[in-house]
């Protein structure tokens, strides 16, 4: 059995909504327990509005959950958004926006700053000069790979990707699959992989979670999900998928 990276027992969270002194708790997410192992990358499938941005967001720290346990076995993890023109700041450049992070970090000189920022866009493999571009300048699979550098700047052994590729083309969105799975081995990373796409997550990932209404109905390998669902809703997305 790997090591894990993040496990959940039994969570339950969810928001507050209405005006001050009226506000009353909304519950998203009901006994939700998983654990995302070391080296894996584990899919997150569900219709929209089933709770799976909660999910993250709890994972995060963005929200308190009710009840239950969030325990990482790493660093907390960072976040590849599904939208990057909106994650990114339209006013900086790629430089500094991988930069900051290091700067706000303090750990490390001008010069060992400029040389990791260098390293990792060579790794999300952009040339050095994107550095000087801002966020419109690139193209939407440019702009993506720049996310996922700078969610990677520093170093975090686990990501969560929130609908990484839907915003982008076939092609692009292979391209960008490709790079996941490449960085996964070259930086021994885990992932949790939230996605609408059941295609995507059939191609890209090692387990599921099937979530409904803010419950996991069902989890497995990719093999037991797509082959041998059990579960009558995970059959419903499946057939939706063909």
């Amino acid at each position: 059995m790997s090591e894990l990276v993040l496990s959940l027992d039994h969570v339950y969270s969810g928001y507050s909504d209405g005006p001050l002194g009226r506000r009353q708790r909304q519950e998203v997410l009901h006994d939700v327990t998983f654990d995302v192992r070391h080296g894996e990358i584990l899919g997150l499938v569900g219709e929209s509005g089933t709770g799976k941005s909660t999910l993250a967001r709890t994972i995060l720290g963005m929200v308190k959950p009710d009840r239950g346990t969030v325990t990482h076995y790493t660093k907390r993890p960072q976040m590849i958004f599904q939208d990057p023109y909106s994650s990114l700041n339209p006013f900086y450049s790629v430089e500094w926006t991988l930069e900051e992070p290091l700067r706000v970090y303090g750990k490390y000189d001008k010069a060992e700053r400029k040389r990791r920022v260098r390293e990792m866009l060579e790794r999300v493999e952009l040339p050095a000069e994107c550095l000087t571009a801002k966020p419109s300048e690139l193209s939407g699979g440019q702009r993506q790979r720049v996310s996922i550098a700078a969610a990677l700047i520093r170093r975090p052994r686990f990501l969560i990707a929130d609908e990484p590729v839907s915003a982008l083309d076939v092609t692009i969105q292979a391209q960008i699959l490709d790079l996941l799975r490449s960085l996964r081995r070259e930086l021994d990373l885990s992932y949790l992989f939230i996605s609408h796409d059941l295609n995507v997550v059939y191609q890209l990932c090692d387990r599921v979670l099937v979530m409904k209404s803010g419950r996991i109905v069902e989890q497995g390998t990719v093999d037991e999900i797509f082959d041998r669902p059990k579960e009558e809703y995970t059959k419903q997305l499946l057939a939706a998928a063909e």
